[in-house]
């Protein structure tokens, strides 16, 4: 299984190289059944490999000019703090276990899947219904929805806290409503909000737990490769059909969680 878990490591920077986005949703499953680790644990590893490869992904998007750093600024202040306050003070606080019903427990390991579950859904939906842009302006006036985007980037950052996905599925569509951005513009700038958020809200766990680096580092190293790999083919099959075809996966995934964490 642990041969498995290298592969699918692999297999989570292709995703990410060849449809952009949504490819380190999978990180947490892979580590919590191919690795077996703790849920909690594979969280705060999550944020480590999913931020280095969004880091390595953004800076191509960055030399051509797709990323705006003042976007990216102003999502990134409060989702960073809200990332990294999460997994400081938030998860070491939250009671395990929950509540006990009869010889029912619910633990925090498990609330930590569902949620990760429910997440992996609203993702595989946004996935699967999403319909390719035709008449997408490329480049139009940036306009700014303060409030908006100061309460979405802290939601955001709750939620990739809790979870340890990047949660670009969420940050993208609110840099085109919120922001005005351009499709391909939010889609690099989202790649540095990840990077930004998940690197230092993974500075809030060092702290709380031993940190196995050399296999962390194996991990992202087989994700940044993956990445490259799915990169380089990405211009010759249709993102559009493999969005929707990884969407069905995650979806399928999604279940399978709810289903372990629930009936097992």
């Amino acid at each position: 299984m642990e041969f498995v878990g290298y592969l699918a490591s692999l297999f989570i920077g292709i995703a990410l190289g060849l449809i952009g986005g949504g490819g380190s949703i999978l990180t947490v499953p892979v580590l919590v059944y191919l690795f077996e680790l703790p849920p909690v644990t594979a969280t705060a590893y999550s944020l480590f490999i999913v931020g280095a490869t969004s880091l390595v992904g953004a800076w191509p998007k960055y030399r051509r000019g797709l990323v705006d750093i003042k976007t990216a600024t102003l999502f990134g202040i409060p989702s960073i703090a809200a990332v990294y306050a999460t997994r400081k003070y938030l998860v070491p606080a939250i009671p395990d276990p929950l509540f006990m019903l009869g010889d029912f427990t619910f633990g925090k390991p498990m609330a930590v899947m569902l949620l990760f579950a429910v997440m992996m859904f609203a993702a595989s939906i946004s996935m699967i219904r999403k319909q390719p842009c035709k008449d997408c302006p490329e480049d139009a006036e940036i306009r700014y929805n303060y409030p908006m985007i100061f309460l979405e980037g802290m939601l955001v950052g709750t939620l990739t806290g809790l979870v340890g996905a990047g949660g670009g599925f969420l940050i993208i569509p609110a840099l085109v409503l919120l922001s005005k951005l351009s499709m391909k513009k939010a889609v690099g700038t989202s790649l540095l909000i990840i990077a930004a958020k998940s690197l230092l809200g993974f500075m809030g766990d060092v702290a709380n737990r031993p940190i196995e680096w050399g296999f962390l580092l194996l991990v992202t190293g087989l994700a940044i490769l993956g990445f490259y790999l799915g990169n380089r083919i990405s211009g010759r099959v249709s993102g559009h059909k493999l969005q929707k075809g990884f969407g069905w996966f995650v979806l399928l995934m999604s279940i399978y969680i709810l289903i372990n964490e629930l009936f097992r």
